[in-house]
């Protein structure tokens, strides 16, 4: 997390910033680019934004919204790394404020009052909130799949003796079975942008990660998947290679967004 900044003319206290590309974004806040830009009331531009999170002199909260995606990268790699980056789109490049965080942060400004939705004006959209990520659904099934991802040696490492794949006649996997089926849709009829990103892996391997609707998949194209469910609370179904799942994997990665 950065230390916080001032941010620009109109002393927004720079907390936090997230990329939303495509290839990235925060898959709490929906399945695909266009869901969530929807969500935000932006267009789903293929370029995408970056969204600056921060308190105005009066603690309310604020999401800036700037076309200049290569700087908030910038910003997010430098903070990764433990260094300081003064975080100031310039005014061309912001698209607009918008009341509230669609994110939930641990953090305030140091020196102003608590974080709240600003004073509504008329005209003013809804302040931003959080998904309820507290009970079982799309977004606690999102979040899970990230975890997943994040921690892939961890929940390898839990798969214990031969997996197989799902096989058609077996009703045990009957909704696993629905995902395969979804995921190679994809590979014929491309999703909206975003539903299949993929990203860097040990070796020469991939991370995919296939999101539809009800459902996630995590998968690493060199080894097994993993998949979440609406309808299973908490469950999480390590897919086997078999004969069926490298070249689906394959395919996918091929059609899915990467960052740039």
């Amino acid at each position: 997390m950065p230390t916080t900044e001032s941010a620009d003319n109109d002393q927004l206290f720079v907390l936090t910033a997230v990329l939303l590309t495509p290839a990235q974004f925060p898959s709490v806040l929906g399945d695909d680019y266009p869901e969530v830009c929807a969500g935000l009331g932006l267009e789903p531009y293929a370029e995408g934004y970056g969204l600056v999170l921060g308190q105005d002199g009066d603690g309310a909260r604020w999401t800036v919204v700037t076309e200049d995606v290569s700087l908030v990268a910038c910003a997010i790699a430098a903070w990764d790394c433990g260094m300081e980056y003064d975080l100031s789109p310039g005014e061309n490049s912001i698209v607009g404020a918008l009341p509230g965080w669609p994110l939930a942060l641990a953090v305030a400004a140091p020196g102003v009052p608590q974080p709240h939705d600003p004073e509504p004006q008329e005209g003013d959209p809804t302040p931003l909130t959080p998904p309820d990520a507290e009970e079982w659904g799309p977004a606690q099934r999102r979040l899970g799949a990230d975890e997943i991802a994040m921690q892939w040696a961890a929940w390898r490492e839990q798969v214990e003796g031969e997996i197989s794949f799902a096989e058609p006649g077996d009703e045990a996997h009957k909704g696993v079975r629905r995902v395969l089926e979804e995921a190679r849709g994809y590979v014929n009829d491309p999703p909206p942008p975003g539903r299949v990103r993929s990203s860097f892996a040990a070796g020469e391997a991939r991370t995919l990660r296939v999101d539809g609707p009800g459902w996630s998949m995590v998968a690493r194209t060199d080894d097994i998947a993993f998949v979440l469910l609406d309808e299973e609370p908490g469950e999480v179904h390590p897919v086997g290679r078999g004969p069926e799942l490298p070249g689906l994997l394959s395919s996918l990665d091929e059609l899915a967004a990467r960052p740039v």
